[in-house]
């Protein structure tokens, strides 16, 4: 399944990123929610991979009466090693070596809402997960 993430509001956000200085300690916090969910695929641990998803990123997981946990072990996720970290306000863009990540951060935390991201140039990243 392949899925399109638009990305306006984080384009919008980054064109305020100067003023965002306080971002940079929440980069770490970030990254390492990235490489946690890639962790949990990587280990086969489909049930906590989809509890490090957004909601909405879950449920687009849920079709053809599969379920969140099989379906996101199934997908063509590159990951790599992670990179560079941005954050905008409660939303933030992780670059591996192989994929990009997309996170939202809610109370509990931050929550990947879309991931096996690449870009196509000018046109919106093509991402296996969304949400």
């Amino acid at each position: 399944m392949r899925t399109r993430v638009m990305l306006a509001a984080a384009a919008a956000l980054a064109a305020g990123a100067a003023s965002a200085g306080c971002a940079s300690a929440d980069r770490v916090p970030a990254r390492h929610a990235a490489e946690a969910f890639y962790a949990a695929v990587s280990a086969g641990q489909g049930g906590r991979a989809c509890a490090l998803l957004t909601p909405e990123a879950a449920e687009g997981l849920r079709t053809g009466g599969q379920r969140c946990e099989q379906a996101v072990l199934d997908l063509d996720l590159p990951g790599g090693a992670p990179g560079a970290a941005e954050v905008w306000g409660d939303e933030a863009r992780v670059r591996l070596t192989r994929d990009t990540v997309f996170l939202h951060r809610f109370a509990r935390g931050w929550l990947v809402r879309a991931a096996g991201c690449r870009p196509r140039g000018a046109l919106p990243y093509s991402c296996e997960v969304e949400g």
